[in-house]
């Protein structure tokens, strides 16, 4: 099965069943990413101490998902992703019950609720990609994860959308106690996803690699140069972490101290992003097989660090808006392709690894930018977390295309590629 004939009614029964619980799990993030800080606002949490709570929900899955990488390489991920949708489960049932800050704390950091993680399963993130990976060819990775890409966000954008519920309920409930009902689709959603995992049948161990002459685990000399190219990616990672939350989490609570509009005004913008994200992340799963993975993707995310710059300064909310539904749209719509890359350039047997390192090494500066970003906010600095943002993304492209040309060369052939070809090209 090549990239050009690969469309979804040819996935396996697995594969689609994969993207449809990450389907009802986005929608359940996208109604949090809108509605979670306004919440806590209503609540009368400070910036930083929303700011603080995200962080700690960040910080929580990156370390989470550092062991369940490990783990599921060995003893597979289906078990893995049915523990995850149970405990969003738990955390959402809490949540819809109390707002008790202690209790509430905790729900958030366990389940990771209001990072907007386009559907992505938190910690245990790094057993649905490598078990997704599992079920194509390499070089059809880059449609199959924009894909999985674009699914999320269309949920998102359907969550984004009710999460305008909350104004029909204030009158009744209060302006903090009308967005607790929101609880009860993350308890639905994952619910829905514990029945669509369990039918899938049971794998037990990670499958063994198909019989190609391939070992099943790569050699020593080849182990060492994938190390060394995961602790470059590592490093890149570190940048492009910090610059996401310094901006991502918070927009709906920047949006609301910088413009005084509620989730009215707000829940659409979000919605009308997410639909754009999820057009062009379809888009340049396409364009990628012509123009490539690699320039796709610094294109896309040079352009988006332009806007990067031009968004805080927008004098009104309309343009504000505008320049956050483009940027986002070119930035998050590549997540697939570079998801795509990262899972294609290592052995088979080491996929739940890398997956799991890369997600790491973003996640944990990432879960520190909400706090800084918390802290700027709240005292009014409503232009610096983006500027700042700015310049981390802009070191991070200068240096993800010399670490990533090789990769893509060597799924164009076809073949997963070996960390001897990848350091021969990422001369990082």
């Amino acid at each position: 099965m090549t990239a050009l004939q690969t469309t979804p009614a040819s996935l396996s029964p697995t594969a689609r069943r994969i993207l449809t619980a990450r389907f009802w799990r986005s929608i359940a993030q996208g109604v949090l990413v809108v509605d979670l800080a306004l919440y806590l606002s209503a609540l009368h949490w400070s910036g930083a101490a929303i700011g603080g709570v995200l962080g700690g929900a960040g910080i929580a899955s990156a370390a989470f998902g550092l062991v369940i990488g490990f783990v599921t390489d060995r003893f597979g991920r289906k078990q893995f992703l049915l523990a995850y949708e149970a405990i969003c489960c738990v955390c959402g049932l809490v949540a819809f019950s109390t707002s008790n800050t202690a209790l509430l704390t905790a729900a958030i950091v366990l389940a990771g609720f209001g990072r907007g993680a386009n559907g992505a399963a938190g910690p245990f993130a790094p057993a649905e990609d490598a078990w997704l990976a599992e079920t194509v060819e390499p070089v059809a990775r880059g449609f199959v994860f924009s894909l999985k890409s674009a699914i999320g966000f269309i949920g998102m954008a359907i969550g984004a959308l009710t999460a305008m519920l909350p104004a029909l309920w204030t009158t009744t409930l209060g302006p903090a106690g009308s967005y607790r009902p929101l609880f009860l689709i993350v308890v639905l959603g994952n619910a829905a996803n514990v029945f669509i995992l369990w039918r899938i049948p049971s794998q037990g161990q990670a499958p063994a690699p198909k019989d190609n002459g391939e070992p099943s685990q790569p050699p020593k000399e080849i182990r060492g140069r994938e190390n060394q190219f995961l602790r470059r990616l590592m490093a890149l990672n570190i940048l492009n972490g910090f610059a996401v939350g310094l901006t991502g989490p918070l927009m709906s609570y920047w949006f609301e101290q910088r413009f005084g509009v509620g989730p009215v005004l707000i829940a659409p913008v979000m919605a009308a992003t997410f639909i754009a994200v999820a057009v062009l992340a379809v888009f340049s799963g396409g364009l990628a097989r012509r123009a490539g993975l690699v320039n796709v993707f610094v294109w896309a995310r040079g352009s988006g660090v332009v806007l990067l710059v031009l968004l805080p300064i927008m004098p009104v909310y309309a343009l504000a808006a505008l320049l956050h539904v483009v940027r986002s749209s070119l930035v998050s719509g590549t997540i697939g392709v570079r998801q795509a890359l990262v899972i294609s350039a290592v052995h088979d047997k080491r996929r739940g690894l890398a997956s799991s390192l890369n997600t790491f090494s973003g996640r944990l500066p990432q879960s520190i930018g909400p706090t800084v970003a918390g802290s700027l906010i709240g005292a009014g600095w409503f232009v610096t977390p983006f500027y700042l943002a700015a310049i981390f993304q802009g070191v991070y492209l200068l240096f993800f295309g010399k670490l990533f040309r090789q990769v893509e060369h060597s799924m164009k052939q076809q073949d997963v590629p070996t960390a001897g070809t990848i350091a021969k090209g990422a001369d990082y």
